[in-house]
């Protein structure tokens, strides 16, 4: 991704390449001419001021304002030591080198929001509404729900709704990540965020602009940084503390010794000022305060770009510890869809048996009913039947073709007389009788499955490499069709029949078992308190409800339970940098703080130990803005 620099920053790398040059000359002079102290002085304080005018500018207005102890105040402190002590080309190189840290900083911290800005242009500028037959460009947040749009190829879909009218191919790329076009027609729902490509369509609105996929997503990015891991806050912790006592440190260093000595030697006074710099120049945390709240907004862009929105800092810290996945079901490791899985016909053929479940199940609009329609795909002429009589709870009988027929459960079975048998496979049976003159044949059965998801199992698999001990299924659905699943995807475990409370009961009983990190993956309203009370609640943002994407902490736009070991690896991948920043940071600043107090780092060194770690913590942070493609 290509990054222009901005007006700032272009300003500022201008006068660090002034200041460089300057400074160069100066030390060429140095080496050929001897020159007064005072016009030594002259020129390495040009190139100082060129770079540093803005710290020291900084530093003095929060001194008035009475926020003494941060890093500027540090290095005009440091750089005003040294050149009080004579070492003019040293303070002029570390307020360069502090700027050119500054400007990698910035740098840095641009690329950042420039990935997640990539996410913000999906906040469409306009929508077109019919009203009173004529076209209307309005903002997205004057359409009111049920009204219709019209969007062309090339425009942003503003709102969430359903196709009325036209087929088009659309882009989801900036809300899932995928980059395959989705085909899409009557009937199918559009989601707001999303890139019309071919066909002209026009979408009856199921959402205002305030509640719509879109909007919600830009305000859990734009709310995401305010959520801060406790690795985060303890850094912030820390720099508050650790500056002003860094600074009594270096007053300490600079006046005890020759005290203690006994020597009233300018000389030695100057030595130990110097040491006294070094301590404040190479103790400044600047690598800690700017690396680690960099590293955790780099892994959130990561995972932005893969359709993974997590609302913060802290999410991903427990996301990246996580040792135990729970599931809900249905929407979560299946599609939450019915479809036919098998027909078993008995004294016809499969199609006869299709086609006579289909018609006499046409004018239902049970879940269970539309898939067995679906499944027909031929046209289905409903002038065939005649008084269709809904059994509550049981099925449907009805006369077609003349003659009475029963599609239902094995209770509508009994009911009729039919000698009906059960199915082997699991799923729901849907039985189909004929009455005849001599009593009820029984003429087969249909078995409904509601579909695992296409990458359930692979999910499975890859979150057992990352080794997560415990993946467990919570469902309402029936015990066998719960182990038949969990069989399927190769889940560790599951418990069926569950209502709500019963999830919340099952959750509760395994945090506190080993003291297990729990995250805990679902998509509907009877999810949103599982997912409250989980270490980390992961929803499915396509498909899910509002109440469950409100309370989760970690969201998945397009449904995909693949997407969770991807979100557990840049977790984890984040985490990984954090340390390795801190643990580098804080180990090479204390070889040269004492490397300083003995006499033994100079200014130099001290730049390194300061500029040279943020420059290289930068760069380590950055890594986690990058995603491996798929």
């Amino acid at each position: 991704m290509k990054y222009k620099l901005t007006r700032k920053q272009k300003k500022m790398l201008y006068r660090i390449i002034i200041a460089a040059v300057l400074l160069a000359a100066g030390l060429t002079v140095e080496h050929l001419i001897e020159l007064p102290w005072w016009a030594m002085l002259i020129i390495f304080a040009i190139p100082y001021v060129i770079a540093g005018y803005d710290v020291l500018r900084s530093a003095f207005i929060n001194i008035i304002h009475g926020r003494i102890f941060d890093e500027k105040f540090l290095m005009m402190v440091a750089t005003l030591g040294a050149f009080g002590t004579g070492e003019y080309p040293e303070a002029s190189a570390v307020m360069l080198f502090y700027q050119v840290g500054e400007l990698f900083q910035s740098i840095a911290v641009g690329r950042s929001r420039k990935s997640i800005a990539k996410l913000m242009d999906i906040r469409p500028d306009y929508a077109v509404v019919i009203r009173d037959g004529n076209e209307e460009k309005v903002s997205p947040d004057e359409v009111s729900v049920g009204e219709t749009i019209i969007i062309r190829p090339g425009e942003k879909i503003p709102l969430d709704g359903v196709i009325v009218e036209g087929t088009s191919s659309v882009n989801t790329a900036a809300l899932t990540g995928e980059s395959a076009p989705v085909d899409l027609g009557l009937s199918d729902t559009v989601i707001s965020g999303t890139l019309n490509l071919t066909g002209v369509i026009k979408v009856k609105t199921t959402s205002t602009f305030g509640q719509s996929t879109v909007s919600k997503i830009l305000e859990l990015v734009e709310n995401a940084s305010d959520k801060k891991a406790k690795v985060e806050n303890f850094i912030t912790k820390f720099a508050r503390w650790y500056t002003p006592a860094v600074v009594i440190a270096a007053l300490l260093l600079a006046v005890i010794p020759p005290v203690f000595l006994g020597i009233s030697s300018i000389e030695v006074w100057k030595v130990w000022l110097i040491r006294a710099c070094v301590f404040l120049v190479v103790s400044c945390p600047c690598a800690l305060v700017v690396s680690v709240p960099l590293s955790f907004f780099g892994g959130i862009g990561a995972a932005s770009k893969k359709g993974i929105l997590i609302k913060g800092a802290g999410y991903m810290e427990v996301l990246s510890k996580i040792d135990t996945v729970v599931f809900d079901k249905t929407g979560t490791l299946t599609k939450g869809v019915f479809a036919v899985g098998d027909i078993h016909p008995n004294i016809i053929d499969k199609p006869e048996l299709l086609d006579i479940a289909a018609v006499c199940e046409s004018f239902s609009s049970h879940p269970v009913a539309q898939s067995i329609v679906r499944a027909h795909e031929g046209h289905i002429d409903k002038t065939r039947i005649k008084n269709v009589e809904e059994i509550a709870g049981k099925g449907v009988k009805a006369v077609l073709d003349g003659q009475t027929y029963y599609v239902g459960n094995g209770q509508l079975m009994d009911l009729c007389g039919a000698k009906w048998h059960d199915c082997h496979l699991t799923g729901t049976i849907i039985h189909v009788a004929r009455e005849t003159g001599d009593g009820t044949d029984y003429l087969g059965h249909i078995v409904i499955n509601d579909e695992i998801k296409e990458d359930s199992a692979s999910a499975i698999r890859d979150l057992k490499s990352l080794g997560v001990k415990e993946l467990i299924m919570l469902t309402g659905d029936k015990a066998k069709v719960a182990e038949s699943v969990a069989e399927k995807i190769g889940l560790t475990g599951h418990h069926a029949e569950l209502l709500p409370a019963d999830k919340v009961a099952k959750v509760e009983e395994l945090l506190q078992k080993n003291g297990a990190k729990l995250a805990f993956v679902g998509d509907g309203i009877n999810d949103a308190p599982v997912l409250m009370r989980a270490d980390v609640g992961i929803a499915m943002g396509a498909m899910g409800s509002d109440a469950a994407i409100e309370s989760a902490d970690v969201v998945l736009m397009d449904d995909k339970p693949s997407k969770i070991a991807e979100a557990v690896r840049i977790a984890r991948k984040t985490m990984r940098i954090v340390w390795e920043n801190i643990i580098f940071a804080l180990a090479v600043k204390m070889i040269i703080l004492i490397l300083g107090a003995l006499g033994i780092a100079n200014m130099w060194l001290a730049v390194f130990g300061d500029v040279g770690v943020l420059i290289m913590a930068i760069l380590n942070a950055v890594r986690c803005m990058r995603v491996a493609k798929d």
